[in-house]
Protein backbone atom coordinates (compact mmCIF):
# COMPACT_ATOMS: atom_id res chain seq x y z
CA UNK A 1 0.00 0.00 0.00
CA UNK A 2 1.30 3.45 -0.89
CA UNK A 3 2.00 5.67 2.10
CA UNK A 4 2.20 9.47 2.09
CA UNK A 5 3.33 11.34 5.20
CA UNK A 6 1.77 14.78 4.85
CA UNK A 7 3.51 16.33 7.87
CA UNK A 8 7.31 16.34 8.19
CA UNK A 9 10.02 18.92 8.79
CA UNK A 10 13.59 19.25 7.55
CA UNK A 11 16.21 21.98 7.61
CA UNK A 12 19.11 22.94 5.34
CA UNK A 13 22.14 20.85 6.29
CA UNK A 14 24.17 23.87 7.41
CA UNK A 15 21.64 24.75 10.15
CA UNK A 16 19.94 21.42 10.87
CA UNK A 17 22.01 20.48 13.92
CA UNK A 18 21.63 23.87 15.60
CA UNK A 19 17.92 24.05 14.76
CA UNK A 20 17.23 20.61 16.23
CA UNK A 21 19.18 21.40 19.39
CA UNK A 22 17.22 24.61 19.93
CA UNK A 23 13.85 22.94 19.30
CA UNK A 24 14.66 19.91 21.45
CA UNK A 25 15.63 22.14 24.34
CA UNK A 26 12.46 24.19 23.96
CA UNK A 27 10.12 21.19 23.88
CA UNK A 28 12.03 18.69 25.98
CA UNK A 29 11.32 16.02 23.36
CA UNK A 30 13.81 14.04 21.31
CA UNK A 31 14.19 14.19 17.53
CA UNK A 32 14.23 10.88 15.62
CA UNK A 33 16.33 12.02 12.62
CA UNK A 34 19.13 14.52 12.09
CA UNK A 35 16.65 17.01 10.61
CA UNK A 36 18.00 16.84 7.05
CA UNK A 37 16.45 15.49 3.85
CA UNK A 38 19.03 12.72 3.96
CA UNK A 39 17.89 11.73 7.43
CA UNK A 40 14.25 11.88 6.38
CA UNK A 41 14.90 9.67 3.35
CA UNK A 42 16.55 7.05 5.56
CA UNK A 43 13.56 7.17 7.90
CA UNK A 44 11.16 6.76 4.96
CA UNK A 45 13.01 3.69 3.74
CA UNK A 46 12.87 2.09 7.18
CA UNK A 47 9.14 2.84 7.51
CA UNK A 48 8.09 1.93 3.96
CA UNK A 49 6.88 5.47 3.25
CA UNK A 50 6.77 6.51 -0.42
CA UNK A 51 6.31 10.28 -0.12
CA UNK A 52 7.02 12.78 2.65
CA UNK A 53 5.66 16.32 2.55
CA UNK A 54 7.92 18.91 4.18
CA UNK A 55 6.20 21.82 5.91
CA UNK A 56 8.36 24.95 6.24
CA UNK A 57 7.57 27.33 9.08
CA UNK A 58 8.23 30.97 8.19
CA UNK A 59 9.13 32.88 11.36
CA UNK A 60 10.56 35.95 9.59
CA UNK A 61 8.14 37.76 7.24
CA UNK A 62 10.89 38.97 4.92
CA UNK A 63 12.12 35.41 4.28
CA UNK A 64 8.90 33.89 2.94
CA UNK A 65 9.82 34.26 -0.72
CA UNK A 66 13.38 32.99 -0.33
CA UNK A 67 12.20 29.98 1.69
CA UNK A 68 9.63 29.12 -0.97
CA UNK A 69 12.23 29.34 -3.72
CA UNK A 70 14.49 27.05 -1.68
CA UNK A 71 11.58 24.60 -1.33
CA UNK A 72 11.02 24.64 -5.09
CA UNK A 73 14.68 23.85 -5.74
CA UNK A 74 14.46 20.91 -3.34
CA UNK A 75 11.40 19.64 -5.20
CA UNK A 76 13.39 19.31 -8.41
CA UNK A 77 14.71 16.00 -7.04
CA UNK A 78 11.29 14.74 -5.89
CA UNK A 79 11.24 11.83 -8.32
CA UNK A 80 14.46 10.52 -6.78
CA UNK A 81 13.88 11.36 -3.12
CA UNK A 82 10.11 11.12 -2.64
CA UNK A 83 10.39 14.34 -0.60
CA UNK A 84 8.19 17.27 -1.59
CA UNK A 85 8.05 20.65 0.14
CA UNK A 86 5.08 22.98 0.19
CA UNK A 87 5.36 26.70 0.86
CA UNK A 88 5.17 28.97 3.85
CA UNK A 89 4.19 32.53 4.62
CA UNK A 90 3.97 34.95 7.54
CA UNK A 91 0.95 37.19 8.31
CA UNK A 92 3.27 40.23 8.39
CA UNK A 93 4.62 39.53 4.92
CA UNK A 94 4.24 42.78 2.99
CA UNK A 95 2.98 41.28 -0.28
CA UNK A 96 0.80 38.35 0.72
CA UNK A 97 -0.84 37.92 -2.68
CA UNK A 98 2.48 38.17 -4.48
CA UNK A 99 4.14 35.55 -2.26
CA UNK A 100 1.17 33.19 -2.60
CA UNK A 101 1.04 33.61 -6.37
CA UNK A 102 4.76 32.89 -6.50
CA UNK A 103 4.25 29.74 -4.39
CA UNK A 104 1.57 28.59 -6.81
CA UNK A 105 3.74 29.32 -9.82
CA UNK A 106 6.62 27.41 -8.20
CA UNK A 107 4.34 24.38 -7.96
CA UNK A 108 4.38 24.19 -4.15
CA UNK A 109 0.73 23.01 -3.96
CA UNK A 110 0.03 24.32 -0.44
CA UNK A 111 0.96 26.62 2.44
CA UNK A 112 1.91 25.81 6.04
CA UNK A 113 0.71 28.12 8.83
CA UNK A 114 1.80 28.14 12.47
CA UNK A 115 -0.11 30.87 14.31
CA UNK A 116 1.69 30.18 17.61
CA UNK A 117 5.07 31.03 16.07
CA UNK A 118 3.60 34.23 14.66
CA UNK A 119 1.94 35.14 17.97
CA UNK A 120 -1.26 35.76 16.00
CA UNK A 121 -4.67 34.16 16.47
CA UNK A 122 -5.76 31.85 13.68
CA UNK A 123 -8.84 34.01 13.02
CA UNK A 124 -6.83 37.24 12.81
CA UNK A 125 -7.83 39.18 9.70
CA UNK A 126 -4.31 38.77 8.26
CA UNK A 127 -4.46 34.99 8.45
CA UNK A 128 -8.01 35.01 7.11
CA UNK A 129 -6.70 36.97 4.13
CA UNK A 130 -3.92 34.42 3.57
CA UNK A 131 -6.41 31.55 3.65
CA UNK A 132 -8.84 33.36 1.36
CA UNK A 133 -6.20 34.15 -1.28
CA UNK A 134 -4.60 30.71 -1.02
CA UNK A 135 -7.98 29.08 -1.57
CA UNK A 136 -8.60 31.34 -4.56
CA UNK A 137 -5.26 30.24 -6.03
CA UNK A 138 -5.97 26.56 -5.50
CA UNK A 139 -3.45 26.11 -2.69
CA UNK A 140 -4.34 23.93 0.27
CA UNK A 141 -3.65 25.18 3.80
CA UNK A 142 -2.27 23.09 6.65
CA UNK A 143 -2.09 24.72 10.07
CA UNK A 144 -0.78 23.78 13.46
CA UNK A 145 -3.79 23.36 15.76
CA UNK A 146 -3.94 23.16 19.55
CA UNK A 147 -0.99 23.23 21.93
CA UNK A 148 2.67 23.27 20.92
CA UNK A 149 4.90 21.77 23.60
CA UNK A 150 7.79 23.97 22.56
CA UNK A 151 5.92 27.25 23.00
CA UNK A 152 4.26 29.10 25.85
CA UNK A 153 0.52 29.86 25.86
CA UNK A 154 -1.72 31.35 24.64
CA UNK A 155 -2.88 28.75 22.14
CA UNK A 156 -3.43 30.62 18.89
CA UNK A 157 -5.33 28.02 16.83
CA UNK A 158 -8.32 27.23 19.04
CA UNK A 159 -11.59 25.59 18.08
CA UNK A 160 -13.37 28.96 18.38
CA UNK A 161 -10.87 30.51 15.96
CA UNK A 162 -11.19 27.58 13.56
CA UNK A 163 -14.97 27.83 13.53
CA UNK A 164 -14.76 31.56 12.89
CA UNK A 165 -12.43 31.05 9.91
CA UNK A 166 -14.66 28.34 8.45
CA UNK A 167 -17.77 30.50 8.80
CA UNK A 168 -16.14 33.65 7.43
CA UNK A 169 -13.72 32.40 4.75
CA UNK A 170 -15.08 28.96 3.72
CA UNK A 171 -11.67 27.45 2.88
CA UNK A 172 -11.86 24.61 0.38
CA UNK A 173 -8.79 22.62 1.46
CA UNK A 174 -7.98 23.20 5.13
CA UNK A 175 -6.00 20.61 7.10
CA UNK A 176 -5.88 20.90 10.89
CA UNK A 177 -2.70 19.27 12.15
CA UNK A 178 -2.46 17.08 15.25
CA UNK A 179 -5.95 15.60 14.85
CA UNK A 180 -7.54 19.02 14.82
CA UNK A 181 -6.07 20.37 18.05
CA UNK A 182 -3.33 18.75 20.12
CA UNK A 183 -4.45 17.74 23.62
CA UNK A 184 -8.05 18.81 22.92
CA UNK A 185 -9.35 15.83 20.98
CA UNK A 186 -12.65 15.24 22.75
CA UNK A 187 -13.80 18.82 22.11
CA UNK A 188 -12.46 18.68 18.55
CA UNK A 189 -14.57 15.57 17.95
CA UNK A 190 -17.66 17.13 19.50
CA UNK A 191 -17.46 20.44 17.65
CA UNK A 192 -15.65 19.83 14.36
CA UNK A 193 -16.68 16.30 13.30
CA UNK A 194 -18.92 17.63 10.51
CA UNK A 195 -16.82 20.70 9.59
CA UNK A 196 -15.44 20.99 6.04
CA UNK A 197 -11.88 20.24 7.15
CA UNK A 198 -9.32 17.46 7.17
CA UNK A 199 -7.24 16.47 10.20
CA UNK A 200 -3.81 14.86 10.17
CA UNK A 201 -2.42 12.31 12.62
CA UNK A 202 0.89 14.12 13.25
CA UNK A 203 2.32 13.97 16.79
CA UNK A 204 -0.94 12.55 18.13
CA UNK A 205 -0.58 8.77 18.39
CA UNK A 206 2.17 6.78 20.04
CA UNK A 207 4.56 8.06 22.68
CA UNK A 208 6.64 11.19 23.13
CA UNK A 209 10.32 10.41 23.70
CA UNK A 210 11.65 12.88 26.25
CA UNK A 211 15.27 13.99 26.36
CA UNK A 212 15.50 13.01 30.02
CA UNK A 213 13.82 10.15 31.84
CA UNK A 214 13.43 12.51 34.78
CA UNK A 215 11.39 14.98 32.75
CA UNK A 216 7.91 15.16 34.20
CA UNK A 217 5.32 16.78 31.99
CA UNK A 218 1.58 16.01 31.94
CA UNK A 219 1.45 15.30 28.21
CA UNK A 220 0.06 12.07 26.81
CA UNK A 221 -0.75 11.18 23.23
CA UNK A 222 -4.28 10.08 22.41
CA UNK A 223 -5.34 6.51 23.13
CA UNK A 224 -6.08 4.06 20.35
CA UNK A 225 -9.74 4.15 21.40
CA UNK A 226 -9.80 7.94 21.03
CA UNK A 227 -8.25 7.67 17.59
CA UNK A 228 -10.81 5.13 16.45
CA UNK A 229 -13.58 7.33 17.86
CA UNK A 230 -12.32 10.26 15.80
CA UNK A 231 -12.08 8.17 12.64
CA UNK A 232 -15.68 7.08 13.13
CA UNK A 233 -16.87 10.64 13.91
CA UNK A 234 -15.02 12.43 11.10
CA UNK A 235 -14.99 9.62 8.58
CA UNK A 236 -11.80 8.09 7.19
CA UNK A 237 -12.15 10.32 4.13
CA UNK A 238 -11.19 13.31 6.33
CA UNK A 239 -8.19 11.80 8.15
CA UNK A 240 -4.69 12.13 6.63
CA UNK A 241 -1.60 10.26 7.72
CA UNK A 242 1.17 12.46 9.12
CA UNK A 243 3.91 11.99 11.69
CA UNK A 244 5.63 15.32 12.44
CA UNK A 245 8.98 13.63 11.78
CA UNK A 246 11.59 14.25 13.19
CA UNK A 247 9.46 14.72 16.33
CA UNK A 248 7.84 11.33 15.84
CA UNK A 249 9.25 8.14 14.39
CA UNK A 250 7.76 7.32 10.99
CA UNK A 251 8.08 3.53 11.31
CA UNK A 252 6.37 3.59 14.71
CA UNK A 253 3.44 5.54 13.25
CA UNK A 254 3.05 3.19 10.30
CA UNK A 255 3.19 0.16 12.60
CA UNK A 256 0.61 1.64 14.98
CA UNK A 257 -1.77 2.54 12.17
CA UNK A 258 -1.63 -1.00 10.85
CA UNK A 259 -2.84 -2.47 14.15
CA UNK A 260 -5.62 0.06 14.84
CA UNK A 261 -8.24 -2.37 13.57
CA UNK A 262 -9.21 -0.17 10.61
CA UNK A 263 -10.57 -1.65 7.40
CA UNK A 264 -8.44 -1.85 4.26
CA UNK A 265 -10.55 0.91 2.71
CA UNK A 266 -10.06 3.18 5.75
CA UNK A 267 -6.31 2.58 5.68
CA UNK A 268 -6.16 3.32 1.94
CA UNK A 269 -7.92 6.65 2.51
CA UNK A 270 -5.78 7.64 5.48
CA UNK A 271 -2.43 6.41 4.17
CA UNK A 272 -2.60 7.93 0.69
CA UNK A 273 -5.91 8.56 -1.10
CA UNK A 274 -6.92 11.66 0.88
CA UNK A 275 -3.46 13.16 0.50
CA UNK A 276 -3.37 12.38 -3.21
CA UNK A 277 -6.68 14.21 -3.65
CA UNK A 278 -5.36 17.33 -1.93
CA UNK A 279 -1.82 17.28 -3.28
CA UNK A 280 -2.51 16.21 -6.83
CA UNK A 281 0.61 14.06 -6.67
Amino acid sequence: MRIIDIHTHTFPERIASAALEELQNASGSKAHTDGTNTGLKKSMQEAGIDVSIVLPVVTNPVKASSMNNYAARQNESFEETGIFSIGGIHPETSDIRGVLEEARDLGLRGIKLHPDYYGVMFNDIRIKRIIDIASELGLFIITHAGMDIGLYPPICCTIDAIEDVIDDVHPEKLILAHMGGWMNWEEVTRRLYDAPVYVDTAFSIGEIVWLSDETEKPYHQMSDDMFRTMVKAFGADKIIFGTDCPWAEQKDYVDRMNVMGLSDNELELIFHKNAEKILGL
